[in-house]
């Protein structure tokens, strides 16, 4: 719980709400999706305190903490919060979502981490960003409103997604340990699949090619396999085939991404496009992650 706390406090050090908030309708769908998860975790673990139950509250928490924060959202966050531009709204989107988290999380750990959620709200919520900050404990304050959660968008970004990320990454790590791919982002995917599941994963894709950030790879590439139609991969996904091969492409300096484009500013010999992009041009566009 400490090091995730320590995760959002760093990334929305330079985060005001006033000024840097990107509006609900606005914000990228995996950021969407990630209130909804933190407003239904709040109902679930609210509804605990009410009755004075603590130790499903900690046990939850720490569950949140580790599988859909750290194995699942920020795992796939930090790209954005790294690479793109300082104010883009790529990263205010995620920085938007954070801010809540965080503001939240510090009232749900605070009953039983009364002395860090207290140190933490002493650097989040006494900055003057918040109208918080005229509270001078934590335990003055209540717990944050949230929207009621969006059922729809947290079945897309729960099940088969997350089921077939384990099978992705599980997939690339048996070529890390063959000794075939360092990290991840060395590893180029294809999904090879029938129509039905390539409808559904350009759900998550669009024209940013998000699978690759969702998967934490260079390159994703859904392949349609007509063989395979009538096939449910619903439960399962034994229908659904991952082939992972090694980027033959330069890896970027800056992004760490494998790409083609490394190179094609020759003002800057060791990025690739994107990250020129973000550094010195209109920056990316991202849509779902």
């Amino acid at each position: 719980m400490r090091n995730t706390l320590k995760f959002l406090l760093a990334n929305v050090s330079d985060f005001d709400p006033a000024k840097d908030s990107v509006p609900a309708d606005q914000l990228l769908e995996i950021d969407r999706y990630a209130l909804a998860r933190a407003a239904q975790f709040q109902a679930d673990i609210l509804a605990h305190y009410k009755v004075y139950e603590f130790h499903p509250v900690v046990s939850k928490l720490q569950v949140y903490c580790s599988e859909d924060l750290g194995a699942f959202y920020l795992d796939i966050l930090k790209d954005r919060l790294y690479t793109t531009g300082a104010n883009s709204l790529a990263r205010r989107s995620a920085q938007t979502a954070l801010w809540t988290i965080t503001q939240a999380m510090l009232r749900w750990m605070a009953p039983f981490l009364s002395f860090t959620a207290e140190e933490a709200w002493a650097v989040l919520g006494t900055e003057g960003k918040t109208p918080a900050a005229t509270k001078l404990s934590i335990f003055m304050d209540g717990y944050v409103p949230m929207n009621s959660p969006d059922e729809k968008l947290l079945a897309k970004w729960t099940g088969n997604l997350m089921r077939l990320r384990s099978k992705v990454l599980h997939a690339i790590e048996e070529k890390r340990q063959a000794g075939e791919v360092g990290a991840s982002l060395q590893a180029e995917i294809t999904l090879t699949c029938n129509q039905e599941d390539a409808n559904w994963l350009n759900t998550f894709d669009g024209a940013d090619g998000a699978l690759k950030f969702i998967f934490i790879t260079s390159k994703v590439t859904v392949k349609v396999d007509e063989r395979l139609n009538g096939y449910n991969s619903t439960e399962t996904l034994e229908h659904i085939f991952v082939d992972v091969q090694t980027s033959q492409n330069t890896k970027c300096d800056r992004c760490w991404h494998y790409r083609e484009d490394v190179g094609a500013d020759t003002s800057h010999p060791t990025i690739c496009g994107r990250c020129t992009s973000n550094l010195y041009g209109a920056g990316e566009t991202r849509t779902f992650a």
